[in-house]
């Protein structure tokens, strides 16, 4: 285990090592400003071609679920070794 990948957390006195996928954060991290940027596009194109604008905003919100499902899943994962 790396330093960075590790949460200490302290529990009734008690120390858990909690293991965070930090892949998994970093990809979110990237769906999100690639959100940013399509909904940028967006409103860049809204009057000139909205039909790009339509298509930057379908692709925002898939962004926006993918890092969704990455942080749940951490934060699942974390959950689930914080109580073993």
């Amino acid at each position: 285990m790396k330093g960075d990948d590790i949460e200490v957390l302290k529990l009734k006195g008690e120390v858990l090592m909690t293991q965070i996928d930090v892949n998994q954060l970093n990809q979110a991290k990237a769906n999100v400003t690639l959100t940013q940027e399509l909904l940028t596009k967006a409103i860049e194109k809204a009057n000139s071609d909205p039909t790009l604008s339509q298509e930057a905003i379908k692709q925002a919100s898939n962004e926006i679920s993918s890092a969704l499902t990455a942080v749940t899943q951490v934060q699942k994962s974390s959950q689930a070794q914080s109580t073993e």
